[in-house]
């Protein structure tokens, strides 16, 4: 098996969470699955949302239809996969949206996040993928949520003949917290700690993110993520691949 590997990047992002207060519009913490395959929707050329509107019949917008059953898998390259946020206001100048006066906007950015993007290539449609990719050839220009953040992609190479891995002791990407448990230290056997190694201190940042879009309204099926350094146990059937040095949970 072979596996597509970037980085994607950019100085800020926004990816709307479908619940707002009166004043605010807030942004999830990380870039989710459906984000990322609109990302890559725009790539090939799929249409989106506006193209849903205009034929009715579309049970899904067109980049999630053909993508949806690609396995991805996301490393963060923030710290402890932490990204910082500021709310930022501005006008929004767009006459439509001034019928009534001067709109002022506030919004919650990420500020400069990344990740490692990972794509088991498993038939043509992933093949197309990589080759655009590495080409640098995008139909569309792509977007971290939407059009005030251009995503930057960079490092793209194919890495190839990776590792199933199925004694999975811990993980180096974002994960699905229900398809494992966390070993803390008081579960683990102290003799097998290595005590030469440098001590890492624990961290967990976990959080509610769209996985996949529900069919009758396409709303966001919210799943728990976790990433982490601490010891696992898996307690469900999962696809974790040898990366290079990391082990990538796919999903």
């Amino acid at each position: 098996m072979n596996v597509l590997k970037f980085t994607l990047s950019g100085r800020t992002a926004f990816f709307k969470k479908p619940d707002v207060n009166a004043y605010y519009y807030f942004t999830y913490g990380q870039i989710h699955k459906v984000a990322l395959l609109g990302i890559l929707g725009a790539i090939m050329g799929y249409g989106g949302y506006n193209q849903q509107i205009q034929d009715d019949k579309l049970v899904f917008p067109e980049f999630y239809e053909k993508l949806r059953n690609i396995k991805v898998g996301i490393v963060p390259r923030n710290d402890k996969g932490y990204i910082t946020k500021k709310v930022q206001n501005f006008n929004n100048t767009v006459g439509y949206a001034n019928k009534d006066g001067n709109l002022i906007v506030k919004e919650q950015w990420l500020e400069n996040p990344a990740w490692d993007i990972y794509i088991l290539i498993q038939g043509e449609l992933e093949e197309q993928l990589a080759e655009r990719i590495l080409e640098y050839r995008f139909k569309y220009i792509p977007y971290l949520g939407k059009n005030d953040h251009i995503a930057n992609i960079t490092d793209a190479k194919i890495i190839c003949d990776v590792e199933n891995i199925e004694d999975i002791e811990r993980l180096d990407s974002l994960f699905i917290k229900e398809h494992f448990e966390l070993l803390y230290h008081n579960e683990l056997d102290l003799s097998d700690l290595d005590l030469d190694e440098e001590y890492e201190t624990p961290y967990k940042y976990e959080e509610m993110l769209p996985g996949m879009l529900e069919e009758t309204t396409n709303k966001y099926e919210l799943q728990t993520f976790v990433y982490t350094n601490q010891s696992l146990n898996s307690v469900k059937d999962t696809t974790v691949y040898k990366c290079n040095k990391n082990l990538v949970f796919f999903f």
